[in-house]
């Protein structure tokens, strides 16, 4: 491969191992909380699911890399600016604790950096396959967390609390590793995507070929990010862990096991969502199931407003990286 398109994908595995020291809050916070796992063990445990997840995720890298913009006009430039973009926007929200999603940011550096470039947004598919899974997806998580802790309560509701909260300890193994295999198989994706997207752009692999990419794509993007996961996100297991809700063991198991069903019907259906957000408002709506005042809602409104500026930040900054790119050009 020639030097453009090496650093581009060299920046594409930047962005993924950010993903995952961001995004690995995701799968681990509610169990390193609830004191089910440790910190490291999790981590161990998220990495190697992330890495497994990866190649169950074709469907979501097919839409992140030909449905967000026309892979016949992007450039090497667009990708990368796409990438600088996200990645800065990454490294701010985990300095300031906020568990965004870097989902959204790649998808917004792709917008951004395309409209600069002049290649056409597939605007369509935009609406359908992101915006509306956007505000879906949090939706979804929250009231299957409400339904999920609703049930166990019901179900538990005779049996003594010490012996349940054990249980359910050892079942958030089960729910943890199903959480992080649902984050490979979404965000492992969706950087496999972008590296194809280049790999076109520079002419090194053709869109109409019967298979969507090379498998050493996906395997690098899993490892990459699989070694993110493992170096952790502190400042945003924190916020998940406990600012938003004191978890226990029940409300940990159902919190992980519906942002993984979330997670995964939105794969089923090529959808690139936040796994951030999955797990964000399936915390919340297993708060809520007991009293609406345990949730600290005044942390969700913060991640609101995180979640409501990804893709504009994101898509203004890989805009200017851009401009600056065809400046220096």
């Amino acid at each position: 491969m020639d030097l453009p398109l090496v650093a581009v994908v060299g920046l594409a595995l930047l962005f993924s191992y950010t993903n995952g020291f961001h995004d690995s809050a995701n799968a681990i916070a509610t169990s390193v909380s609830t004191r089910s796992l440790t910190p490291r063990i999790a981590l161990a445990l998220a990495a190697c699911a992330n890495l497994l997840g990866a190649f169950f995720g074709m469907r979501v890298a097919e839409t992140i890399g030909a449905g967000i913009v026309d892979a016949g006009g992007a450039t090497l430039g667009l990708c990368a600016a796409a990438l600088v973009g996200a990645i800065g926007w990454n490294f701010f929200t985990w300095w300031r604790g906020l568990p965004s999603s870097s989902s959204h940011a790649l998808i917004g550096g792709l917008v951004g950096a395309a409209l600069v470039g002049g290649v056409r947004v597939r605007w369509d598919a935009v609406l359908e396959r992101v915006v509306l899974p956007m505000i879906v997806s949090p939706l979804v998580g929250l009231a299957l967390g409400w339904a999920l802790m609703i049930l166990i309560g019901w179900v538990f509701r005779r049996h003594d609390r010490s012996h349940v909260s054990r249980g359910f300890r050892s079942a958030q193994t089960v729910s943890a590793t199903a959480m992080a295999f649902g984050h490979g198989m979404q965000d492992a994706a969706k950087v496999a995507g972008v590296v194809v997207l280049a790999l076109i752009a520079g002419g090194r692999h053709s869109p109409h070929e019967g298979d969507f990419g090379p498998w050493w794509v996906v395997l690098l993007s899993g490892i990459v990010m699989s070694a993110g996961t493992y170096a952790g996100g502190w400042r945003i297991m924190r916020t998940l862990g406990g600012r938003i809700i004191a978890l226990t063991p029940p409300q940990g198991f159902a919190a992980e096991t519906s942002a993984a069903v979330t997670l995964a019907l939105a794969t089923a259906f090529r959808a690139p969502i936040s796994t951030t957000y999955a797990i964000t408002a399936a915390i919340m709506g297993v708060g809520s199931s007991r009293n609406v005042r345990d949730v600290r809602w005044d942390v969700g409104r913060d991640i609101l407003v995180a979640w409501v500026a990804t893709l504009p930040g994101a898509a203004l900054a890989a805009a200017a990286v851009h401009g600056i790119l065809r400046l220096l050009g």
